[in-house]
């Protein structure tokens, strides 16, 4: 598996590594291929020349990142992608005070062992439907 900083992707690549974890953003590619191109930071982890995974965060330059993507490829979960894709972005951060994360529940271990603590004093908001 090779890691890296990137923003170009094909609609296909997306598309295949989004409705490979069933996300209904799969069926935008050409919206993600431009989402990615706005995001501060985002890590691909590849095989060969296939896209198997990815995170991608939002930053305020100096103080806080907001992580917005993080999913891999279901034949590679379990053999530590999320974790090296985490981990390069905490690397990539690390002078900053703060990565936050919208986890959905059934996920909270994975994000507990790459070091995410749940805040008591706030719960996540969101608007899906504009």
């Amino acid at each position: 598996m090779r890691y890296e900083y990137t923003h170009d992707f094909t609609e296909q690549q997306l598309e295949k590594l989004f409705l490979s974890v069933e996300w209904e953003s799969g069926k935008y590619p050409e919206k993600l291929v431009k989402a990615m191109q706005g995001y501060s930071t985002v890590i691909s982890a590849w095989e060969n020349d296939e896209l198997k995974g990815l995170i991608c965060a939002m930053d305020d330059g100096v103080m806080t990142a907001y992580v917005h993507y993080l999913l891999v490829d279901p034949a590679c979960q379990g053999k530590g992608v999320g974790a090296e894709l985490v981990r390069l972005l905490k690397e990539h951060y690390k002078d900053y005070l703060k990565i936050l994360i919208l986890v959905y529940k059934d996920k909270l271990g994975f994000y507990e062992k790459c070091g995410f603590k749940c805040d008591d004093f706030c719960l996540p908001m969101s608007i899906s439907e504009l």
